[in-house]
């Protein structure tokens, strides 16, 4: 679980890297799908992984309005912010927390009962999912898209003879 974090991790600093070659009408620019843009994009990422992960503790959430965070800088200063309770979390997981029960109060009032070990796995696919639309985003524009792949960025180290 842990490698596929830091994966995300990492491919997010590649990306907030990409956006500094961008200008900033290129990263606020409205396009089809998504939540809207790249640099939402990336901020939505951010507050969803934080939001899903304070859930998780039984901690209270409060949604951040992007509005107030629209430049790189406040993006990546958010995330930064946000990171150091998520890695806290992820670094401490354990097999003991795969089927801990999650109580959702739905918005039509129905209880929704989902596993830790789900949630966790639906942080990482929401973030690769949002990372291919970036990619189809980088193209529309002319730029090559950080790289998906998982292998050779060094995430985990082979047993050698």
């Amino acid at each position: 679980m842990e490698i596929f974090f830091r994966y995300n991790w990492m491919v997010r600093e590649q990306w907030y890297a990409w956006c500094e070659e961008v200008s900033y009408d290129e990263l606020i620019r409205q396009r089809t799908g998504g939540v809207g843009n790249i640099l939402q994009t990336l901020f939505h990422i951010a507050d969803v992984e934080w939001s899903w992960i304070r859930l998780l503790q039984g901690k209270e959430d409060f949604q951040e309005d992007f509005e107030e965070y629209k430049t790189l800088e406040k993006v990546r200063g958010l995330d930064s912010q946000f990171r150091t309770e998520v890695q806290k979390f992820v670094e401490s997981w354990d097999d003991s927390m795969e089927n801990r029960p999650l109580y959702d109060l739905q918005s039509d009032g129905t209880l929704a009962i989902d596993t830790w070990g789900e949630v966790m796995r639906h942080i990482i696919a929401h973030q690769i999912h949002h990372m291919g639309q970036l990619s189809v985003w980088s193209r529309e524009i002319g730029k090559k898209p950080v790289s998906a792949n998982v292998i050779g960025k060094g995430l985990m180290k082979p047993d050698l003879p």
